[in-house]
């Protein structure tokens, strides 16, 4: 594998990636996929958000706007009354906590940030969907997470299509990485897009090559958990998809994966001591 920072500078905190670390999921929506990442009142937010720091989250992640296939489009300002309530409240009773904000829209990125703390910026669309997201990175000097998306919600998943998966990801990723590090950026964390745009098959390729992706030289986030590429094979619902969520984000953190995208974070941490655990079991003889 190829060195890649073992650091994410957040509003002047350093998050150590030398372990990798979890990310726990706050939808502030009515229609996300999974019921369970809901929250709608203050209460449930914050609730939510102080179970997830005290089960071991280094980030929370609060969206405003579903991203499921053929989600309903959500205006601007819905979004932003959402996300800004929701950041707000949390950073109010745990002024620590590091929040990235789940958003393609750059605008929402920029108030997200300058008004109401959020200290990384999520972009779902890799700055496809607003070609104002770039420069807004670049202004404000965060970490940003680049996902790959083939489309967008509303039609990604009707006929997804690559000639190699994995190598048009990663040239994707090389285009853009190329302009965010020579405009100056330099905290960027690659997300290869589980669902967005992809088949099951793809999914299950990205995820058995995911060590191709060091090749980047950045650090790698998984988003996995209780996707359809689990309950779909399985035969099962999103609430019955823990298990196997935990089995397959163990899959990518021995492919490289720095951050885990996840609902339950407590099961996340634990994947994560064991699979350490694995890794520092040398190849001599017990």
């Amino acid at each position: 594998m190829i060195a890649r920072p073992r650091y994410i500078n957040a509003g002047g905190r350093l998050l150590d990636l030398s372990v990798p670390i979890v990310m726990g999921i706050i939808n502030v929506t009515p229609d996300s996929f999974y019921e369970g990442s809901r929250a709608g009142s203050e209460k449930e937010i914050i609730d939510s958000a102080r179970s997830m720091i005290n089960d071991g989250a280094s980030i929370i992640d609060v969206g405003g706007c579903s991203t499921r296939p053929y989600a309903p489009e959500v205006s601007q300002e819905e979004e932003e009354k959402r996300v800004l309530t929701a950041i707000s409240l949390i950073k109010k009773e745990m002024p620590d906590a590091v929040i990235s904000v789940d958003t393609f829209r750059s605008q929402v990125a920029l108030r997200a940030v300058t008004e109401a703390g959020a200290l990384i910026i999520n972009d779902i669309s890799g700055g496809d969907a607003d070609n104002e997201m770039f420069g807004v990175v670049r202004r404000l000097n965060v970490p940003y997470i680049m996902m790959h998306m083939q489309g967008m919600p509303g039609n990604m998943q009707d006929n997804p299509v690559y000639v190699d998966v994995v190598a048009d990801i990663l040239k994707a990723f090389g285009k853009k990485i190329a302009i965010l590090q020579e405009s100056g950026v330099n905290d960027i964390i690659l997300d290869p897009g589980f669902g967005f745009g992809k088949t099951i098959k793809h999914n299950f390729e990205i995820l058995k090559r995911f060590s191709d992706f060091t090749i980047a030289g950045l650090p790698l986030l998984a988003g996995i958990s209780r996707k359809s590429m689990i309950w779909k094979t399985l035969g099962i619902t999103p609430d019955d998809a823990l298990n196997g969520t935990s089995v397959l984000n163990a899959v990518a953190l021995m492919g490289g994966a720095d951050i885990l995208r996840v609902h339950d974070v407590a099961e996340a941490v634990q994947t994560i001591k064991l699979i350490e655990k694995l890794k520092d079991v040398k190849n001599d003889k017990c």
